[in-house]
């Protein structure tokens, strides 16, 4: 997983009340990633309070934000935030720009006017599973940013058994990589048949392709890998492979909440069961509950029922 597409750098308290700067207010928008940012001011693409925006500008709240494609008032938040799961295929690229062309996941969203969607994270080439986007500068940067440390779980099928001291390691002392150690928070052997075997883990970093990287250090190359969870939000048990879900209302104020970010909407009174669900029909909750690790609030899960495609983006595979 790659999460560099969006700046998620913090900038310093002192700086608040100076203002921020104009790349960075429009990359938290969902406009584009801070350095496609720089190179929209320096091309004349921005404008601020109907003047040409200039490289390191920086704006303040009620200052009006206009480019070729929308316009922003600083400092107010977009209430009509969306927010989409994707259960991704393998064989599906997590960009829109691709040399070799290769099918993009992208190409499987609802068409939006005037926003766009931002992928929260990354899964590569050959991982499926759980992809979360929004419309959200704002929420995206609160899922993915590392301070935050919000949890993903993966089921992970390897070549090979785990021994004890590999676990141990994985656990406790961490295992070393080339950008740096990584620790596992969570392991659970699932079992398996044959050479192959199955494990969940859990960890609460999105550092490119780590998952893979960690067990191809331990001698356990893996033939499968699928994210099931990420945060309080699990892939649906009936959300097939290629297919889209568009959370509701209350499940965006409930993610919102989590996060910490203000809705000014109250919490659904029952678990979320899709809009479109009939009712002599079973409410059904996610595979698990969410870890039990460090949460901002300590909210429910949300998930969805694959059968309540609002989007119709979604094809089956």
């Amino acid at each position: 997983m790659n999460e560099q597409d969006i700046d998620l750098d913090i900038e310093p308290q002192h700086e608040v009340a100076q203002g921020e700067k104009l790349q960075k207010v429009l990359a938290q928008a969902g406009f584009g990633s801070r350095r496609a940012m720089e190179e929209w001011i320096a091309g004349g693409r921005v404008s601020v309070n109907g003047e040409p925006a200039t490289l390191g500008m920086r704006v303040v709240p009620g200052d009006l934000v206009k480019t070729e494609r929308r316009t922003i008032r600083v400092g107010e938040r977009d209430h009509t935030a969306r927010v989409l799961l994707y259960h991704k295929p393998e064989g599906e690229i997590v960009s829109r720009d691709d040399p070799e062309k290769r099918a993009s996941v992208f190409d499987k969203l609802p068409k939006l006017r005037g926003q766009k969607w931002i992928a929260v994270g990354r899964l590569d080439f050959n991982t499926s599973g759980l992809l979360i986007f929004t419309t959200s500068g704002e929420l995206a940067n609160r899922l993915m940013h590392p301070r935050f440390e919000v949890e993903r779980e993966y089921a992970v099928r390897v070549q090979g058994r785990m021994t004890d001291e590999q676990i141990t390691k994985v656990l406790k002392e961490g295992v070393e990589l080339e950008d740096g150690p990584v620790t596992f928070e969570r392991l659970e052997d699932q079992g398996g048949e044959g050479f192959n075997h199955w494990y969940k883990v859990m960890l609460k970093e999105g550092r490119n392709r780590i998952v893979r990287r960690t067990f191809d250090a331990l001698g356990l190359p893996v033939s499968r890998l699928i994210r099931v969870r990420f945060g309080l939000i699990n892939l649906p048990p009936r959300l097939k492979r290629g297919m889209t879900a568009e959370l509701g209302e209350g499940e965006i104020a409930q993610v919102l909440e989590w996060v910490g970010i203000d809705a000014n909407e109250p919490e659904p009174s029952v678990p979320f069961a899709p809009s479109e669900q009939k009712a002599s029909e079973p409410r059904r909750r996610a595979v698990r509950p969410a870890g039990k690790g460090p949460r901002p609030d300590g909210s429910r899960n949300v998930s969805r029922s694959g059968n309540g495609n609002r989007s119709g983006g979604g094809r089956k595979r």
